[in-house]
């Protein structure tokens, strides 16, 4: 045999493909952070808990888990047979200096490598796919639990730490539910057959060795405790750093305005020190435990050899039977030592699982209505008749109402301006209407019916929003246009652009539109990427629209251009407007005007503006503003 003692690396023992990687662990830094909720380092699952909550997504592999436990069953068989056929080839051939005693054993060995290669590699690369499948069900759980939540809950959890849960974390997970049962089959049946071939050898000297067998259960106990808060911090490192990263670059203009660069280097590197000083703990952590088993391992196959050479020197034993002996001494080792790991495996990712049932415990602020009405077949398009009805708002952990006994109705084809000051509850009112949240009481209804009581994708499709920054996808213009109604023909995006006063300027780019814009292009002004929006919507035909803010932070020539494609996309429609910019409140039907979340007026914009009261100071406002901003009394005010 080419190692009598093999090490990990011997591919008949266990699984290894699975088990390359090392589980990361580390020291809490000293420096103290802010942390998200959840982000304590004490665990709050037991390894069993977080087994048993993630152990369906393997439901409809278990069949091919099964298969890789009888592989790794097969290859721990054909190591085996090959010990022992290794001793009978050193006993009748090399002892006895026989040829012709060489080819049978040596013939039967290469049948039994083969098969473990065979096994082996069916094992390994089905064990990898089914880790991959894990990984991408339980990511694709999480991402789609994450979609639901309200915009609040973005707010507590920062960006980069979500992309962590979603990589690291997810990842972790895996190597517990999945790789971890695979690595556990395999070294149980390594254990299994390697123990009793080397009792039917000599049970006495097998005996003799386990006795040392439980000082790497007790190694792996004494590690595995400090291991699962180290992982924890080190995996809430990770999520900072990206958090700083993704940050920085999402802000790279503020950052560069205000000289913030160093200030930004310097923010990267305390988080990167923190995550230094974790990852090399855990290395320290994970080394010393590596070294403390090799001692171990030492002291055991020393102790085969020395009682080997004493039953030797007394004739009790022959050669062949005491390097078959030591082999299975040498490979039963390892999948004690695969166990003892496992150990410390499982306890990294129970961090994981602590921080990944930190999002998925989260309950989303709305879900679908139960009983038949969602099953059933789509409901049929809303006429556009809205009501709210005595709303009553507050956000989560927040002590005073956004929102505190609102009510209005909008009919088909009406324009409703919603204004106030600043923090008087409108945003939050446009956030009601598309049900990102539910109001705490009262009700607002589409077309009579509540809306709690409609599917969400029924409503969505009912109550378009157009918000004051355009959203934008890192995509072709086309299919920025195009999400608003997927599946509509390019020629059904070219007629929504141009009803958007947007065909010239995208024709005019290089590509067209095929050209690629990203959130944060250069390549497009807001106003542009705002008629794109005004696209999006348009091609979207909902019977309700709510344009948050639409016009905020352009210039006047620019909202003036916005103002058009606006009127040809509020015709028809019920439209809610929620502005500072009262330039379409003479046109409204009714204007509604919110102060500290309460409803302070109501009316036309005529009856308001001589009625002296909050709209009408606001309406003089914004005219002072108009005049301010106007060119020709900039160039006056500059020549004084």
């Amino acid at each position: 045999m080419a190692n009598a003692y093999p090490r990990d690396d011997q591919p008949t023992v266990q699984l290894r493909a699975l088990s390359s990687r090392p589980p990361r662990a580390g020291t809490p830094p000293p420096a103290p952070r802010e942390e998200a909720p959840g982000e304590g380092t004490a665990s709050r699952v037991s390894p069993a808990a977080a087994f048993r909550r993630f152990w369906p997504l393997t439901r409809g592999d278990r069949g091919l888990l099964v298969l890789v436990c009888g592989c790794a069953m097969l290859a721990a068989l054909a190591g085996t047979a090959g010990i022992l056929l290794f001793g009978r080839l050193t006993d009748t051939a090399l002892a006895a200096g026989s040829v012709g005693a060489f080819w049978g054993p040596a013939a039967a060995w290469l049948a039994a490598a083969v098969l473990g290669a065979v096994v082996g590699y069916a094992g390994n690369t089905t064990a990898a796919w089914l880790a991959e499948r894990f990984v991408m069900r339980l990511r694709e759980r999480v991402f789609s639990h994450v979609l639901k939540q309200p915009p609040h809950f973005f707010q507590r959890h920062r960006h980069g730490d979500l992309v962590e849960r979603l990589t690291g974390d997810v990842e972790a997970i895996e190597h517990m539910a999945v790789t971890g049962v695979v690595q556990a089959v395999a070294a149980v049946f390594g254990v299994l057959f390697y123990g009793i071939a080397a009792l039917w050898l000599r049970w006495d000297l097998a005996l003799a060795t386990f006795l040392l067998a439980p000082l790497f259960w007790v190694a792996a106990r004494r590690f595995s405790g400090r291991l699962r808060a180290v992982s924890r911090q080190e995996r809430v490192a990770d999520g900072a750093i990206t958090s700083v990263v993704e940050e920085a670059l999402g802000n790279v203009a503020l950052t560069q305005a205000y000289n913030r660069q160093r200030a930004e280097e310097k923010r990267l590197r305390r988080e990167a020190r923190a995550w230094m000083r974790a990852s090399v703990g855990g290395a320290r952590m994970n080394e010393a435990y590596e070294q403390l088993v090799e001692v171990i391992e030492t002291l055991c196959v020393l102790a085969v050899i020395g009682l080997g050479a004493w039953e030797i020197s007394a004739d009790r034993m022959s050669l062949g039977q005491l390097l078959s002996f030591a082999a299975f001494i040498g490979y039963l080792y390892p999948p004690v030592r695969s166990l003892g790991q496992l150990g410390l495996t499982v306890s990294a990712a129970t961090a994981g699982a602590d921080r990944l049932l930190d999002v998925l415990d989260a309950p989303p602020a709305v879900t679908d209505p139960a009983g038949p009405s969602c099953a059933g077949p789509a409901p049929r398009r809303a006429h556009g008749r809205l009501d709210v009805q005595n709303v009553t708002f507050t956000y989560p952990g927040t002590p005073t109402p956004a929102l505190s006994g609102v009510s209005f109705g909008a009919r088909p084809g009406e324009l409703v301006v919603i204004t106030g000051p600043s923090g008087a509850g409108k945003s939050t009112l446009a956030a009601l209407l598309p049900r990102f949240y539910d109001p705490d009481a009262g009700a607002v209804r589409l077309d009579g019916t509540p809306l709690s009581a409609l599917p969400l994708a029924h409503l969505r499709e009912n109550v378009a929003l157009l918000s004051q920054r355009p959203l934008v996808l890192h995509d072709t213009v086309r299919e920025n246009i195009a999400c608003g109604r997927p599946g509509a023909t390019d020629e059904e995006v070219a007629a929504a652009a141009r009803a958007a006063d947007a065909h010239d300027f995208v024709s005019a780019l290089p590509e067209g539109y095929d050209t690629v814009i990203a959130p944060h292009t250069t390549r497009l002004s807001g106003g542009q990427l705002q008629r794109i929006a005004i696209a999006r919507a348009i091609l979207r035909d909902a019977p309700v629209l709510v344009l948050d803010e639409p016009t905020t932070g352009l210039d006047a020539l620019t909202a003036h251009r916005v103002v058009a494609p606006l009127r040809r996309l509020m015709a028809g429609r019920t439209t809610l407007v929620i502005t500072h910019d009262l330039l379409l409140a003479r046109d409204a039907d009714q204007v509604l005007v919110l102060d500290k979340g309460r409803v302070a007026e109501a009316g036309t914009h005529s009856r308001l503006l001589t009625g002296g009261g909050l709209y009408a100071r606001l309406w003089a406002l914004d005219a002072e503003g108009r005049r301010a901003t106007a060119p020709g009394d900039a160039v006056s005010r500059v020549r004084a």
